[in-house]
């Protein structure tokens, strides 16, 4: 049996499969912008800490897409 946690991902309670990382995340969301910035309940996260975060029931996550150029 797959079991599934809830999250808040840009403000919306949404359902994903537990165990999911930052990672898995970005892939099962689309999220394709190359400078995208991560933010994991309040907090930026580095790129190279994506795979090693898991969230858990109630974390929270945002995908911010940077306004870049002028």
């Amino acid at each position: 049996m797959n079991k599934s946690i809830r999250i808040i991902v840009n403000g919306l309670e949404e359902e994903v499969p537990a165990g999911s990382n930052l990672a898995f995340l970005i892939e099962y969301f689309q999220e394709k912008e190359p400078a995208l910035i991560v933010e994991y309940n309040h907090h930026v996260v580095f790129p190279q800490d994506y795979k090693t975060i898991k969230v858990k029931e109630k974390d929270s996550v945002e995908f911010i897409h940077p306004n870049i150029g002028g």
